[in-house]
């Protein structure tokens, strides 16, 4: 092994029925060292994971840890666990009906679980030693997501961790919680903990890392020093190509201009929800690309929940294509031609147990009646035709969604609203946390629907992705609509002034939350 090397994985090559998901992977990951694992989505980045932790059996090559005289045997979770490699995911796996400390030490079988006072006090030493706020005998439910994911990695500490690998663990979290993250993963680096880190937000990876290993395709394209390998390389190494300046997306041509006399698609007027945003007015026309921006907590998404009549309607009234509707369920929405793909697709939209074939024909059969089945002929055909035209990668229509890369199942429930032919779609975050090349190729689609008459309401999280795609944008502040931008007026600086409302100490603060929340891959 490399000298200050604590793993070493060499020539892994791992299969599945008709697929070569690891070919030859190499991966080494050295003490006190933050080591960012990137790749689009299916590259095989969660591949290599499941192989070092013991989910999958590798079946070729070997892995070396610091400490054995012989390659190490991980054949199981637990023969991971018991060699110092820890896993804290994306989605938290503690209970939130037990303490912080509970669970610390669950599962362990070790004589402190045992004695409920000498649990709390060592479960208390950790927590302050790796400043993490958070007290031993307070339920989990009670802390903060990141929190909860702090009290995951002070687990894993206490058990010794030598490699602990951090899946996504910033997706849910908010600037701040992403600093103090940050803070215990520096920590962790200068005691000689091996961190692996898995992301899709660049910024986050060259703030953090001192090492990148890119994959493609379930193959090594290279690992590098971070001071190396400049975003935009990052990007065409992921992606396998030379990238385009991603302001280029937005073909002129399909720049929504306003005709005189046209009929808004949509239009509402005093709309308001139990969801606390205030009446607000919106109309979308035909073809057009529109958004809602603002500060997390500014009542985006509410107000397209409003919309499509997933939070109850307490006052206003709308119209589709001119005619008076009362839309107050999804199903109202849905009949009326409007498509709503959810902020959240693990609660809101995928159903993970079943086929990707029966998530995508769902909507469309709900539209038709449970009562009258589409043939299992006409759902593989659907099924067929909008996994080719959205290139969704997966073995086949019939393997559970679960199964499938967050960029391929969001491409799943886009395939489901897409199949109903919506007059009007609404995206919320439909990029969140998922890889640059997948994020360009909605967008992309996003501007072609348009072009083709149909109209999105699109809303993101990331500044630069909303200027690419829309042609006028809402602007939210405290859940009330305070400004439209369109023309000229689209520009983040502009965005800024007018969710500060002039207040420069206001505008100052929202310039540093939008730089920190704009972490558009290659830009």
């Amino acid at each position: 092994m490399k000298e200050n090397a604590v793993l070493e994985m060499k020539n892994i090559h791992k299969r599945f029925p008709g697929v070569l998901a690891l070919q030859g992977v190499d991966f080494t990951l050295c003490e006190g060292e933050i080591h960012a694992l990137m790749g689009e989505n299916g590259a095989g980045k969660s591949t290599l994971i499941k192989v070092l932790t013991g989910v999958y059996e590798k079946n070729e090559g070997q892995i070396f840890l610091k400490g054995l005289h012989k390659e190490a045997a991980i054949h199981s979770p637990q023969d991971a666990q018991k060699l110092g490699i820890s896993t804290v995911y994306q989605e938290i796996t503690l209970c939130p009906n037990l303490t912080v400390a509970e669970n610390m030490y669950i599962g362990r079988g070790t004589g402190v679980a045992q004695n409920w006072k000498k649990m709390n006090e060592e479960a208390d030493k950790i927590l302050q030693s790796l400043d993490i706020p958070a007290r031993a005998n307070q339920q989990l439910s009670t802390c903060s997501i990141a929190i909860q994911q702090m009290v995951a990695i002070a687990r894993a500490v206490d058990m010794d961790c030598k490699v602990l690998i951090l899946d996504e663990p910033t997706s849910s979290l908010d600037e701040q919680e992403v600093e103090k993250l940050f803070g215990l993963m520096r920590d962790l680096k200068a005691r000689g903990v091996g961190i692996i880190f898995v992301t899709h937000f660049l910024d986050q990876v060259y703030e953090v890392c001192d090492k990148i290993t890119v994959l493609r395709d379930g193959k090594l394209v290279g690992e590098y020093e971070i001071k190396d390998l400049p975003r935009v390389q990052l990007v065409s190494k992921m992606l396998g190509k030379e990238l385009d300046d991603l302001s280029d997306i937005k073909d002129k041509s399909l720049v929504y201009e306003k005709k005189e006399g046209a009929v808004s698609v949509y239009e509402a007027k005093g709309l308001q929800s139990t969801a606390g945003i205030k009446p607000f007015d919106f109309h979308i026309d035909k073809g057009e690309v529109n958004g809602f921006t603002g500060l997390l907590g500014s009542g985006r998404s509410e107000c397209v929940r409003a919309i499509f009549g997933a939070d109850r309607v307490i006052a206003g009234e709308a119209k589709k294509s001119g005619k008076t509707v009362k839309i107050t369920k999804p199903i109202q929405a849905m009949k009326n031609g409007i498509a709503y793909l959810p902020e959240d697709r693990k609660v809101d939209g995928i159903i993970g147990d079943l086929s990707v074939r029966e998530n995508i024909i769902l909507a469309t059969q709900v539209l038709k009646g449970f009562f009258k089945p589409f043939s299992k002929a006409e759902q593989m055909k659907f099924a067929d035709e909008y996994i080719k035209l959205l290139e969704i990668k997966t073995a086949s229509t019939e393997t559970p969604i679960k199964s499938l890369s967050g960029g391929n199942q969001q491409k799943v429930i886009l395939a489901r609203w897409l199949l109903t032919h919506p007059e009007y779609l609404i995206l919320d975050e439909p990029t969140r946390g998922i890889d640059v090349g997948t994020k360009i190729e909605i967008q992309k689609l996003v501007l072609k629907l348009a072009s083709e008459g149909m109209s999105v309401t699109f809303i993101s999280s990331e500044t630069d992705e909303m200027l690419r795609t829309c042609s006028r944008l809402v602007v939210m502040r405290d859940r009330k609509v305070v400004g439209e931008l369109t023309g000229s007026d689209l520009t983040q600086s502009k965005i800024m002034e007018t969710i500060a409302g002039g207040s420069e100490e206001t505008q100052s603060k929202i310039t540093e939350t939008i730089a920190g929340g704009s972490k558009e891959n290659g830009n």
